[in-house]
């Protein structure tokens, strides 16, 4: 038995019809707002919102963003859905910094000037900026590499390094990518590395009584942050200390619908923003929120270093990097290496504003040749006497003095103090997959897996040329399409030489390195002394041995043998390398034990 009661159409449904709108009514004249001037859907439902969000309604809506409720439904249906949206909303307001308003003000006015073709350079004259020129292992450079490392302790490394390797055919984080072959290295190994061997050295150089921990932060995002940490905790952080390392979740922001700026709305869920990566720039806005910096400021810190997630070659320049912005105190720092005309990377320019504004940025290589043609410069961006672009290239290496940047956070604008590198010693990034960088016209760089590893093989052989050692020169090879030189395959750790004079200092007398040859160094103190190297050697020593090696060594080596990057049938991470390690023969020894050794094979 069932009963069935009957209401007339009007009765309960009006009087809670006319309390609702009473209610919505009394919302919208508190607030000193016409009914007429916001959407209906969004009034139907004003009594489900707490003040704060209906404080980020009115934002909306002043904004331009009505029609992200026109296809909302009454109140009562589909409730949890539209508190969801504002929860999202409210976490967009605070990500940005000036909210979500000044986000959609900025993306408006960008939009505009981009419509009309309204230039962000209008009004400002191009030149070529002022700035030290370092040249690898002259007095000058050796004597800022040994500042730096005496700074490294005063300072804190942040790695911007939110993305996949999908671009590259890899589908595992960046970070988590092979930076050579040889010892099967990932980039996160070698930066992390890296850092405590600085860290070692600043406390050795200074003759500190204990070590200060370098902080390094990490910045991640949704699809990297799960996979980056697990990278770190299976490799037991690569020896570093977990508590040295923070990572930061980049936050996303709203996605544009159209050129007026309007926010998109995900095509299966009326109630949810797209969003999207934020970008690098949201790594200053995060440090900030995070309070790290200021951590940082009063545990005595001076210095904040950025660099990518992709550049193998990045910390052999970072010692005298350092030194440069201790020893002539600059606040912001810029590391720029030898650029090609038209290069595909950005060119650090002086721009000078009618109104007698200067400032020295990075111009995008794109933006730089119209530019200067505009300015009067026929040839636009063009090679110079020296074989490269006045304007050298940016490699988005900043540093940074703490408290200054601390205080100019939320500024922009002003001048930016930059020094040139030879390119060969501080920029080989990994960024193309192997069928791109197969199209790169002849002479330009590649910037794939294949480049970027064969790049560390030519610094490391050319700093022990340098060094006095005798290393046979390239061969011409070609991998996925792409001709690189190769030379000999010579790796160490960092701990084994973060510095020419500390690389210097233990080569020693007459060595030779042929081409074929491969040669791991992993121990701090290993000294090479006339030693003449046609195959492969592999020395692993700890700290508390000291190692000679020396006389003929000669095996039958490790040969690199080409595979296809569609070749299923090979590792993905080798693929997109175009070869793999054939390990026919090498001597390898391993000293665990403290003491001085002497490895020199009997004839």
């Amino acid at each position: 038995m069932f009963h069935l009661f009957i209401f007339e159409k009007s009765t309960i449904p009006a009087r809670m019809v006319s309390a609702t709108v009473d209610s919505e009514a009394d919302i919208l004249s508190n607030l000193n707002i016409n009914a007429g001037d916001w959407p209906s859907n969004l009034v139907k439902n004003l009594c489900l919102l707490s003040p704060d969000q209906i404080e980020l309604g009115k934002m909306l809506v002043e904004m331009g963003q009505s029609h992200l409720f026109q296809q909302w439904t009454d109140a009562g249906v589909e409730d949890d859905k539209k508190k969801a949206f504002f929860d999202q909303v409210a976490k967009l307001n605070t990500s940005y910094p000036g909210g979500l308003a000044s986000y959609i003000k900025n993306a408006r006015e960008l939009l505009a000037d981009s419509k009309v073709g309204k230039s962000p350079y209008d009004g400002f004259t191009p030149s070529v900026p002022t700035g030290e020129v370092l040249s690898f292992c002259d007095d000058n450079f050796i004597k800022y590499e040994e500042a730096g490392v005496k700074e490294a302790q005063n300072a804190a490394f942040v790695l911007v390094a939110g993305g996949l390797g999908e671009r590259l055919g890899y589908n595992g984080i960046k970070v988590a990518l092979l930076a050579e072959a040889t010892t099967g290295t990932c980039f996160l190994q070698l930066y992390i590395e890296a850092i405590l061997a600085l860290q070692e050295g600043s406390c050795r150089l200074t003759q500190g009584t204990f070590q200060k921990d370098i902080p390094f932060v990490i910045m991640t995002s949704d699809d990297t942050h799960t996979r980056t940490l697990e990278v770190l905790e299976s490799n037991s952080y690569f020896g570093m200390k977990p508590t040295q390392v923070k990572l930061l979740k980049q936050e996303k922001v709203a996605c544009l619908d159209d050129n007026d700026a309007r926010l998109a709305l995900d095509p299966h869920n009326k109630y949810q923003i797209q969003t999207k990566p934020h970008g690098h720039g949201d790594v200053h806005s995060l440090l900030y929120s995070s309070g790290l910096l200021k951590v940082w400021l009063d545990a005595g810190l001076r210095w904040v270093l950025f660099f990518q997630d992709t550049n193998g070659l990045l910390f052999k320049a970072i010692p005298a990097s350092l030194g440069v912005s201790a020893t002539k105190q600059y606040q912001v720092n810029s590391l720029a290496v030898q650029r090609k005309a038209k290069e595909a990377m950005g060119g650090i320019t002086r721009l000078t504003h009618s109104d007698g504004r200067s400032m020295v940025i990075n111009v995008e290589y794109n933006q730089l040749d119209p530019l200067l043609r505009a300015a009067g410069h026929p040839d636009g961006d063009a090679d110079c006497e020296t074989g490269y672009s006045p304007f050298p290239g940016n490699i988005n290496q900043l540093i940074l003095e703490l408290g200054p940047y601390i205080e100019e956070l939320t500024k922009t604008g002003g001048a930016i103090k930059e020094f040139v590198m030879d390119k060969w010693l501080a920029y080989a990034p990994v960024k193309n997959n192997p069928e791109d960088a197969s199209k790169v016209p002849k002479g330009n760089p590649y910037h794939s897996a294949t480049s970027g590893e064969m790049a560390i093989y030519r610094a490391n052989s050319l700093i022990l040329v340098k060094a006095g050692v005798q290393v046979e020169g390239p061969v011409q090879q070609v991998f996925n399409g792409q001709e690189v030189e190769v030379w000999p395959r010579i790796t160490w750790k960092p701990k084994w030489g973060l510095t020419f004079s500390e690389i210097k200092s233990k080569v020693r007398q007459s060595c030779s390195v042929s081409q074929r040859s491969t040669m791991v160094l992993k121990g701090r103190n290993i000294f090479l002394e006339d030693l003449s190297l046609d195959g492969a050697l592999i020395i692993n020593s700890i700290d508390g041995a000291e190692v000679k090696v020396e006389g003929s060594i000669q095996n039958k080596g490790w040969l690199l043998e080409r595979i296809h990057y569609k070749d299923s049938s090979s590792p993905e991470e080798l693929r997109i390398r175009g070869f793999k390690i054939n390990r026919l023969e090498q001597l390898e020894q391993t000293y665990s034990e403290t003491g001085k050794f002497i490895l020199k094979p009997q004839c």
